[in-house]
């Protein structure tokens, strides 16, 4: 089910990007670091496939998964794909450029393309933008597109079936002036994941 709530989507990017902080461009040139308890390469397919506690950095970028496929082309270009174990999500990270604010967020499937510079989340899928320690916006729907080359992110909610549906929900915190001490009001901090140390995969 496509978003038409355009205004408020229309909000969401201004709030994104009114001040210039998108995703560390640099990160899609950086080499991709992964650790995991087990491999399986096969060098006729270009295929690697990891699996237990998988992590992958890409510069700023921090992907962790229980498994993870790693396509290459003979370009060098990487198409990521992950999954979470039954139950839980994949957790990913990444910082904004300029600022010490960061992205991060949730599904129970993943797609990283290094060439697009894109990453999809789906089902359950949760985007949150932190400022400092706090969450100040929160996005949530099955499934979210993060695309850092265009600097836009889209989310689709789920149509009404015999299995539910998922709506697409979002809460926006008011950017503090630069004069105010960038603090959350009463009410609006929301828990940030706690999956950003080294205890979960």
């Amino acid at each position: 089910m496509k978003i038409h709530l355009i205004l408020l989507f229309s909000s969401l990017a201004a709030v994104f990007t009114a001040t210039g902080a998108h995703a560390e461009k640099a990160d899609r040139d950086k080499p991709m670091n992964i650790e995991a308890d087990a491999l399986k390469h096969d060098d006729q397919q270009q295929l690697t496939t990891f699996t237990g506690k998988v992590q992958m950095t890409k510069g700023s970028l921090v992907l962790k998964a229980h498994r993870m496929e790693v396509k290459q082309d003979g370009q060098g270009h990487q198409v990521a794909k992950l999954w979470a174990e039954a139950g839980d999500r994949i957790f990913f990270r990444q910082k904004r450029e300029g600022l010490e604010e960061f992205t991060e967020g949730e599904a129970e499937t993943a797609v990283y393309n290094s060439q697009a510079d894109t990453l999809t989340l789906t089902n359950r899928a949760e985007l949150r933008m932190l400022r400092g320690s706090v969450v100040a916006d929160r996005i949530q729907g099955q499934q979210i597109l993060v695309n850092n080359t265009t600097e836009v992110f889209t989310v689709d909610g789920k149509p009404n079936t015999a299995a539910g549906s998922q709506r697409v929900k979002a809460t926006i915190t008011p950017r503090a002036k630069s004069t105010d001490a960038p603090t959350a009001q009463p009410g609006t901090v929301l828990k940030s994941s706690s999956r950003i140390g080294n205890d979960k995969p």
